[in-house]
């Protein structure tokens, strides 16, 4: 099959002068992207890369890691993509779950994370001989091949690496860049953080369509002021990945306008959009605002919606299936729900992941057969509730306990397994709140032998193993956590009690933390 790497190549065949890819150190032409990737996917391929193998990278935000990623599918292989600045522990667990085989990296990083993988250490900054100027293997991957590996928080409180294949990415990235008409005068801001889905698409949508893709620090891209001087500086046109609440940021700034002007195209997804716009905030985006939607095993979106400059605010819309998509509202029983009733949001076709890797009864749980589709079609049950309406889907909530913590999907038992691994900690439960701006945030209710561990404490022993958007924002010290008659914790009447005490009630997971579910979230670390 032809995949985004084989049209990068094509335009750098056409015009090998046009610029690729902006960063502050300089520029790359379609024609220099090309050679380096060639280059770096011959070494892979001499390490032992094929279909099948897991290349982790574990690179800063930059050039090389945008090369390391196109170089695992130029040679037929996959990629599990690392963010760097999070825990080694984390790290860590993620290749192992992930299956990763080899490693790119740097000669620091590599000393610095420590990561268990098992195969040869290709460094981008020490190559050994015989490295450079390698050929890639000849032959197009095959469309079943795993083309990534890419997390998401599951019941188990653990990590569950999803395993998508590279028909289910490069038809993707083609509807991404037909439906918001990129090319080459497209002009888009890297925006997500490595290490999470939505980065695929807002790195390499633009450079399939012949654009031209803009990669600065990250504060750059989340200080306001910095934000605003690259988009004017280098022309940005085009944001693919900005999650709602950082859109509001920006709204609530008397220059709010102004730090997009000329952006043609937002793209919105992660949590709920539904805050913005009540705040008046669909004034601020002078042209096209499209609403997101789709779990992180469905290939990053299922479903869009093209938000109008008068939106509707009191529910959240996020449209109508993306092509080679099918959405079916159903119950319990996988019946289609009566027109206009709730049902439980099932995606199948193109997008929908092979499964979760090394977790059989999972995935058995979660990705079922269609019973309305063709031999052997599958669907993955998203556990959002819904409803269909004016706009296409309507979002209402979800069955289980996972959340929307600053566009990434979050189950409270991660935090929880976290800090029971405390030795203080008896007992913890974490309920998620709202505070008066609509943002939700966690709060953990924690039992113990806690007097001399302070808060800081806390949050230093969870910093050892989570990622920032999975820390509690409050602590709650209980001398016992209620129990419902059944003896279970008592969430609901931990949660009441936060609103008690001034906060918005987390409790049973509303539709505004349910809106869109990549894990992405390009600039979620917007600090409340």
């Amino acid at each position: 099959m032809r995949t985004f790497v084989d049209e990068i190549a094509a335009h750098a065949a056409r015009e090998p002068g046009r610029v690729a890819v902006s960063t502050p150190g300089g520029e790359l032409t379609y024609a220099e992207l090309t050679a380096r990737i060639d280059a770096l996917a011959g070494t892979l391929a001499a390490r032992g890369a094929r279909a099948e193998t897991v290349c982790a990278v574990a690179v800063a935000r930059g050039v090389d890691a945008v090369i390391a990623v196109a170089a695992a599918v130029r040679c037929g292989a996959a990629f599990l993509t690392l963010d760097v600045e999070q825990p080694p522990a984390r790290l860590a667990a993620l290749v192992r779950s992930g299956g990763a085989d080899l490693l790119v990296t740097t000669e620091a990083l590599a000393d610095r994370l420590r990561l268990p993988v098992p195969g040869r250490l290709v460094l981008l900054d020490r190559p050994e001989p015989g490295d450079a100027g390698g050929t890639p293997p000849g032959g197009p991957p095959d469309g079943r091949a795993l083309a990534y590996v890419s997390h998401t928080s599951g019941s188990t409180g653990e990590p569950s690496p999803v395993l998508v294949e590279h028909r289910s990415l490069d038809s993707y990235l083609r509807f991404v860049a037909r439906d918001f008409r990129l090319g080459p005068d497209t002009v888009a801001l890297q925006v997500a953080p490595l290490g999470y889905d939505a980065s695929v698409r807002d790195t390499f949508a633009p450079l399939l369509a012949g654009g031209r893709l803009v990669v600065v620090p990250r504060s750059a891209v989340l200080r306001p002021d910095e934000f605003g001087a690259v988009v004017r500086e280098h022309g940005v046109n085009a944001l693919l990945s900005v999650v709602p609440s950082f859109l509001a940021f920006l709204a609530g700034r008397p220059d709010g306008a102004g730090l997009l002007e000329g952006v043609r195209l937002v793209v919105s997804s992660g949590e709920s959009l539904r805050p913005f716009l009540r705040a008046g905030g669909r004034a601020v985006v002078e042209d096209r605002l499209v609403n997101q939607y789709g779990p992180t095993e469905c290939t990053m979106t299922s479903t869009r919606y093209d938000v109008p400059a008068d939106p509707v605010t009191d529910a959240d819309i996020v449209g109508t299936p993306i092509d080679g998509v099918v959405v079916r509202l159903l119950d319990e029983d996988l019946r289609p729900v009566p027109e206009g009733a709730v049902g439980e949001v099932c995606v199948g076709g193109v997008g929908v992941a092979r499964g979760y890797r090394g977790l059989p009864a999972r995935t058995a749980e979660c990705f079922v057969p269609d019973p309305a589709g063709p031999p052997g079609a599958r669907l993955y049950r998203t556990g959002d509730l819904a409803s269909d309406g004016p706009g296409g889907l309507r979002l209402l909530g979800r069955r289980d306990r996972q959340v929307k913590i600053r566009g990434y999907r979050v189950d409270p038992a991660e935090v929880e397994g976290a800090l029971l691994a405390h030795p203080g900690v008896t007992g913890a439960v974490v309920t998620a709140a709202e505070d008066g701006q609509g943002r939700v945030y966690l709060v953990a209710h924690v039992t113990g032998d806690l007097d001399g561990t302070g808060n800081g404490a806390l949050r230093a022993h969870l910093a050892a193993t989570l990622p920032p958007h999975l820390m509690p924002r409050r602590f709650e010290r209980l001398a016992e956590l209620p129990t419902t008659r059944s003896g279970k914790a008592d969430r609901r009447a931990l949660a009441d009690a936060v609103a008690g005490a001034g906060g918005r009630a987390g409790g049973p997971v509303r539709a505004a933390d349910a809106a869109g579910h990549e894990n992405a979230a390009a600039l979620a670390e917007v600090r409340s």
